[in-house]
């Protein structure tokens, strides 16, 4: 019988094609999908709706004299880097929702998201600095988030299903560190922290798929999905990472580290509260690109790249169902 994976962490540098190979996968019939990518129906999760709102609440502060919480302005890194736990907080209670859905229904979406964000860094020895505005800041800065904290909400809860049995969560995340950085790492940057910031309910069933492509690569490719003028520049498949935290939160990462490092082949080890989880890791070698040509409409897919990528999937996956 086909072994489908329970949880998958979706893993690489920006614009490597992790969201590339989600669409690819999406479009495939569901009995090729678990047959040959060992993958059940999917279900999403992704830390990157917690940063667009993060850098929406920053702007909304700069709007009115305050100093912004999480960035010092659209194209720079986090003011604390903490905050990388932050989000891995979020993804955690959004998988813990998953398994024992919860009752969700607040008057403000976005007081609702203002806590969520507080409590998480309050977890992770960040400042919840949210809760120290004046409570007139507070109120105008929801006002203004309500519509998309509401989106973001509904999103959350239209993705929790009444079953997971048969199906695969994915988690999708990009971690690394400052360009030039040796390895291992400083916390809190790179897949040790993050992956350590689990919960221990999502490590004792993840394995890793990690989209491979250079640093180099990453912004080449950055730079060419986020050009304007394409048709759907607003979705995930061309919003682009500005240059300086290019640089600075994703010039290297250490995942290749953990790999060799590793004291169980094929597994990335994390030592966290006491434990150790041995999740199992497979790259995905998109260092020729395999990907790209996804964006496009299904109908133009070239036949000899579709085989490509079916073909690197299918090893990618299998060696993550064999390793579990």
């Amino acid at each position: 019988m086909t072994r489908i994976l329970d949880t998958v962490l979706l893993t690489a540098l920006p614009a490597s094609g992790k969201s590339e190979v989600r669409r690819y996968l999406a479009l495939q019939d569901p009995e090729t999908v678990a047959a040959e990518f060992h993958m059940g129906p999917t279900v999403q999760l992704d830390d990157y709706p917690y940063v667009h709102m993060m850098r929406r609440i920053s702007e909304e502060l700069s709007k009115v004299g305050r100093e912004p919480i999480f960035f010092p302005s659209g194209d720079q890194p986090f003011f604390e880097p903490k905050d990388w736990g932050t989000l891995i907080e979020l993804i955690n209670e959004d998988y813990r929702d998953l398994r024992e859905p919860p009752r969700i229904a607040p008057g403000s979406a976005a007081t609702w998201l203002l806590d969520r964000l507080d409590s998480a860094r309050s977890r992770v020895g960040a400042d919840p600095a949210l809760g120290k505005l004046p409570a007139g800041v507070r109120d105008a800065l929801a006002a203004a988030l309500e519509d998309e904290a509401r989106t973001l909400l509904q999103d959350k809860l239209a993705e929790i299903p009444d079953s997971l049995d048969g199906k695969t969560i994915v988690i999708e995340f990009a971690r690394g560190g400052p360009q030039g950085s040796s390895m291992p790492l400083d916390p809190p940057f790179g897949y040790a922290y993050s992956f350590a910031a689990l919960s221990d309910e999502i490590l004792e069933r993840a394995a890793v798929l990690y989209i491979w492509v250079t640093p180099e690569e990453s912004r080449r490719k950055n730079d060419e999905r986020a050009k304007p003028g394409r048709e759907g520049d607003a979705s995930i498949l061309h919003h682009g990472v500005p240059i300086a935290v290019m640089l600075g939160d994703y010039g290297t990462d250490d995942m290749g580290h953990l790999i060799e490092a590793s004291d169980r082949p094929g597994t990335v080890c994390v030592e966290t509260r006491g434990k150790t989880f041995h999740l199992p890791v497979a790259r995905f070698d998109n260092r020729r690109d395999l990907t790209t040509f996804i964006r496009e409409d299904p109908s133009e897919w070239p036949k000899e790249s579709t085989e490509a990528i079916r073909d690197e999937l299918k090893r990618a996956l299998g060696e993550l169902a064999a390793r579990g």
